[in-house]
């Protein structure tokens, strides 16, 4: 049985997504991009985000989605902002009644690369080398498949332990 999963990297300027499908122990490449919303009031940003991530998902019919959680860098209100922007992806996910799963950056950057600190450009040399691309996706669009092979190597793993069981 196949299952596609909708990876999603929330930004309130850039938010990328990157969809992959997971089949047995293969996952396959189907498509990425990058939802750019800047110049706008944040209102409106939310708005884009909301409205362009459900059309990714009529488009492609997802069956699970695995998005980035909030981490705390430097400035509180940079992280108010990509908490909204997590908000409006989430919720364009709830609304087509699609479950979701949150995963902090360590903990897709240690599946996807191995090490929990790794810099964009690893993450985006090994999801390319995971799904075979001929080339690196851009940063956004890389980190919202890192999302989804997260979430793929979690189910992965949850479907061996309940067999063992």
């Amino acid at each position: 049985m196949t299952v596609r999963i909708l990876g999603i990297d929330p930004g309130s300027r850039v938010t990328g997504f990157g969809i992959v499908d997971l089949d047995a122990r293969l996952s396959t490449y189907v498509t990425s991009g990058c939802i750019r919303v800047g110049g706008k009031t944040l209102p409106e940003r939310l708005k884009c985000i909301f409205e362009e991530l459900g059309e990714v998902i009529g488009l492609h019919r997802p069956d699970e989605v695995a998005v980035e959680t909030v981490f705390m860098h430097r400035n509180a209100g940079s992280a108010l902002k990509l908490g909204q922007a997590r908000g409006a992806a989430i919720c364009a996910a709830v609304v087509k009644r699609l479950p979701v799963s949150e995963y902090a950056p360590a903990a897709i950057k240690q599946a996807v690369v191995g090490r929990g600190r790794a810099e964009k450009e690893q993450v985006q040399h090994m999801v390319s080398v995971l799904l075979n691309l001929p080339s690196p996706p851009q940063a956004d669009a890389a980190d919202a498949l890192a999302a989804a092979l997260c979430h793929c190597h979690t189910r992965q793993v949850l479907s061996r332990v309940g067999a063992a069981r």
